[in-house]
């Protein structure tokens, strides 16, 4: 009987751990921006130029929307010194239909957000930061299953999960 006991209270105490660990307090203003920047990486997945210059119009439209002073001062020390650079990399991926253009900047804004989603917890999920190394290049997906955004149909499955953020 003292065995039993002795399991359901380490059992009792596992769940209450991983529950806990769980529970971040994630960032309402900031988060969506990790969403748009999953759509444009789908999209770039696909090799749907048309659809990642919009998705990433809309990323460019949900950074701009952030308005610094609205954001708890640890959130807003991680935000504004890279806030410039997610919505220049958003821009142009928007601004061609170029898919290997889109590809090239898709870096540059992979790295930003890599850098934001480490300061600032975005997501209550794990995000997995992933690479390629055919390009010698990071993104960040919310699925350990790689989808490789550089080389999209191509060689869909080339790269690894390096670590992952929570």
């Amino acid at each position: 009987m003292k065995k039993i006991m002795l399991a359901l209270v380490v059992m009792i105490t596992a769940l209450f751990q991983t529950a806990g660990a769980q529970q971040r307090e994630v960032s309402a203003t900031l988060a969506p921006i990790l969403t748009q920047y999953y759509s444009v990486k789908e999209a770039l997945v696909n090799s749907d130029a048309a659809t990642t210059a919009s998705k990433a119009n809309d990323l460019a439209e949900t950074i701009q929307a952030v308005r610094l002073n609205s954001l708890p001062a640890a959130e807003q020390a991680a935000f504004e010194p890279i806030s410039g650079k997610l919505l220049t990399d958003a821009q142009a991926i928007a601004e061609t239909k170029d898919i290997n253009k889109q590809r090239e900047a898709f870096k540059n804004l992979s790295d930003h957000l890599t850098t934001l989603a480490k300061a600032v917890p975005l997501s209550v999920s794990p995000i997995y930061h992933q690479y390629c190394p055919m390009k010698k290049a990071y993104w960040l997906s919310d699925n350990s299953t790689i989808k490789n955004p550089y080389y999209g149909k191509q060689m869909q499955t080339c790269g690894k999960v390096t670590e992952t953020i929570q």
